[in-house]
């Protein structure tokens, strides 16, 4: 392959091997390093070592496809390098984007099945016009785009197609400057393409790479695009969150497709349901139509109702409960039950859940379907969520036993989103704690929810005399127990869990506020409570409210803190702080908090300080009036 192409770009020699760029892969050996560990991940079935073992363009050794030669993968890795440096100019930019695809051109299924053509490929697609993306697509299939299936269910040339179906949100952006060509050659290829999904469905959306595709086209036509796949394993705690998703205006032609590709989907709903690859693709069918077409949403959601419920099951046994115990199957079930209309919902809880609620909340599986059961009900008023909550917290200790607190804390979540059975909420978990009765028992019930822990075991009780061991140490906060008090300090009537944070020692209410899961307790109770419980709370903490500043944790509480409370309270807090200046301006999380509260006036300018903050308490004040 020609290596001219590098050398025509502008300002090539000023963009050198030294520069780097923040996304940028660097250079020199940690450089190489990181494109190794990158194409490793991308395609790991040794496709850079095979194309140096049979240079050109030729079949692999046994039949297998086709590789790049090392010098087109040394030329790949150069156009990456120069990507990673960025362009000055928009002429650069564009002189570069055309050569580099001049090169492509004519083996552009060779580039992009390969695992260095494939990621530089990806990165040039975003830069490049939309006709050129459409070229490119256009060259993938073939005639009558007959190898977009190959390529779409390649694991290199897959990302290809879908970042090159992405670009189709950028042709808006150009609308009214006289390249309507531009932009329709790209949706011809979009249009193609979906015609060769919907031809083949069976085997795209049960194909690992394939499914991909058919889930980025899917947002595509609907209107909506996701961000890219990222080439690393996200963070835990992102792990289950819903992608992002930007609209766009999709062309006329787009909203037909796609209603003959869901079409072309629900007529294989009998071989996808309990495929964990294609029930992936059926959710985010529901979730792009129900965020861009509503009543073809309620459509599809009343066709895959009808299958699940109409399947062979065991006499007087809906087959629903089959599907919700069912891994695949299950996940598919909460998106249905999630984007439900209330009619819909409610006769799905009526004829196929009523009864055996507390069965599937005991279950390993069916307890998350039951989980957003209870969500939505809430979420949509309806009259039934009162008998849902009944039959479900009879088996409150049960469910508990079972360590499935995600339908505890659920059902929490949904009484103060309702305003609905908060009382018996509450009154069933002080049983289920063991600290209903006597009465004297209530004050600890914080202790208890925030561990998880009945009464008896958290404080090691009746001794020979029969005495009560008192002054236990806060401990064993966990994720779920703080999840729970969250939700609780939600109801109306929080009493029992302000009079038990009242009870607490300075020093367990320092650990509250510095704890990781506890510090989201004690913002929650303190940022929903009175002006006057709020202030008692406050004198408990008195001398400790430093410590709490120079905390990772404790910094946020205090700013949610004084974000909601009152003149005199953040007065009250501005006096503890300010002797401790020197402190506080040295240590990475209090500086922000002395920043934040202005404390520098609040010692030299205490008039206009009191100004400031008053007027700050007014529009808070306004504004919670509008929103009520």
């Amino acid at each position: 392959m020609q290596q001219k192409v590098l050398k025509k770009k502008p300002n090539d020699k000023k963009g050198g091997g030294k520069r780097t760029h923040p996304g940028g892969g660097g250079d020199g050996a940690v450089a190489e390093k990181k494109r190794k560990n990158r194409e490793e991940e991308h395609g790991g079935d040794g496709t850079h070592e095979r194309g140096r073992k049979n240079p050109g363009e030729q079949e692999g050794g046994g039949g297998g496809k086709a590789r790049l030669d090392a010098l087109s993968v040394g030329y790949f890795r150069r156009v990456g390098d120069r990507l990673s440096q960025g362009f000055k100019e928009d002429e650069e930019r564009v002189i570069f984007v055309e050569n580099v695809l001049a090169e492509v051109k004519g083996k552009a299924r060779l580039v992009a099945m390969d695992c260095t053509g494939s990621i530089t490929l990806q990165r040039l697609l975003p830069l490049a016009e939309p006709a050129q993306v459409g070229a490119l697509l256009a060259e993938l299939g073939g005639e009558a785009a007959l190898e977009l299936q190959t390529v779409s269910c390649d694991r290199c040339g897959g990302h290809v197609v879908e970042s090159a179906l992405r670009q189709m949100s950028r042709c808006e952006e150009s609308a009214g400057e006289e390249e309507s060509g531009e932009e329709s050659a790209l949706e011809a290829q979009v249009l193609s393409l979906s015609r060769v999904v919907r031809e083949n469905a069976a085997e795209f959306v049960k194909h690992t790479h394939g499914s991909h595709i058919v889930r980025t086209l899917l947002q595509v036509l609907a209107g909506c695009v996701g961000p890219p796949r990222a080439d690393t394993r996200p963070a835990s705690k992102d792990r289950n969150a819903a992608p992002q998703l930007t609209d766009y205006e999709a062309p006329t032609s787009f909203w037909y497709e796609l209603r003959s590709l869901t079409d072309s989907l629900m007529s294989i709903v009998n071989v996808s349901i309990t495929d964990t690859v294609a029930s992936a693709v059926f959710q985010s069918m529901l979730t792009v139509c129900h965020r861009k077409r509503p009543k073809l949403c309620n459509k599809l959601l009343k066709g895959v109702v009808e299958y699940l419920s109409t399947r062979s099951a065991a006499p007087g046994t809906s087959p629903l409960l089959v599907f919700l115990k069912d891994q695949a199957s299950s996940r598919l079930v909460e998106v249905v039950l999630q984007l439900s209309p209330k009619a819909l919902l409610r006769d799905v809880y009526r004829s196929h859940l009523r009864g055996h609620l507390v069965d599937l909340a005991l279950h390993p599986v069916a307890n998350f379907p039951v989980q957003r059961l209870v969500a939505a009900a809430a979420a949509a008023k309806l009259k039934t969520f009162p008998r849902l909550f009944d039959e479900l917290i009879k088996g409150l200790e049960a469910i508990l036993a079972a360590g499935h607190m995600g339908v505890i804390v659920q059902m929490a979540d949904s009484c103060a989103q309702s305003g609905e059975k908060q009382v018996e909420m509450m009154q069933q978990l002080l049983a289920a704690f063991h600290c209903a009765n006597p009465g004297t028992r209530h004050v600890s019930c914080l202790p208890l929810f925030m561990s998880l822990l009945t009464y008896e075991v958290y404080y090691q009780t009746e001794t020979a005399e029969g005495a009560v061991q008192t002054e236990v140490p806060l401990s064993s906060i966990c994720y779920h127990g703080s999840r729970l008090v969250q939700a609780l300090s939600g109801f109306k009537e929080r009493s029992l869990l302000m009079n038990s944070l009242r009870s607490l020692t300075p020093a367990d209410l320092l650990t509250l506020a510095t704890d990781a899961a506890g510090s989201h307790v004690l913002q929650a109770l303190v940022t929903t409570a009175s002006d006057k419980s709020r202030g008692k709370i406050l004198r408990r903490l008195e001398g400790q409210l430093v410590q709490i500043a120079c905390s990772r944790l404790g910094s946020r509480l205090l700013e949610a803190t004084w974000n909601s409370a009152s003149v005199s309270h953040r007065e009250s807090i501005a006096q503890e702080l300010v002797p401790s200046e020197a402190r506080l301006r040295s240590d990475q999380f209090a500086r922000h908090v002395w920043n934040k509260f202005a404390l520098s006036h609040f010692t030299s300018r205490r008039a206009r300080w009191q100004e400031i903050q008053s007027g700050e308490a007014k529009k808070r004040k306004l504004f919670h009036d509008i929103l009520e």
